[in-house]
């Protein structure tokens, strides 16, 4: 059974920085999408990046670059976010979300987040002004 697990939320200032830890287990795969995506109050579901497995290649929503930074340490099956700069506008609940397909990686940060198969229970992140 896969299981993602998230860790890291909590409440931070603005402009100030936060890492997101996402623990994945009961993957059968060598290869395979992971990935932050995010959810503000009243707003849709939203990709922020994503990485596959094997090779560590990132997809960033556009609106994420820069400030977001997803990598993986592979050897403990972990992925991070971090999110440095942050506005108020960040607040939201950050899911981290998996799916046997590394290929899924570029339509769900593109809106697509629905394409993945696994969703961790979410975490809040709250950026104060």
């Amino acid at each position: 059974e896969v299981q993602l697990v998230e860790s890291g939320g909590g409440l931070v200032q603005a402009g100030g920085s936060l890492r997101l830890s996402c623990s994945a287990s009961g993957f059968t795969y060598n290869d395979y999408a992971i990935g932050w995506f995010r959810q503000a109050p009243g707003k849709e579901r939203e990709g922020v990046a994503c990485i596959s497995k094997r090779d560590s290649y990132a997809f960033y929503a556009h609106s994420m670059k820069g400030r977001f930074t997803i990598s993986s340490d592979n050897a403990e099956n972990t992925v991070y976010l971090q999110m440095n700069s942050l506005k108020p506008e960040d607040t939201a609940v950050y899911f981290c979300a998996a799916d046997r397909l590394r290929e899924s990686c570029k339509p769900a940060t593109s809106s697509r987040y629905y394409v993945m198969d696994y969703w961790g229970k979410g975490l809040l992140v709250t950026v104060s002004s």
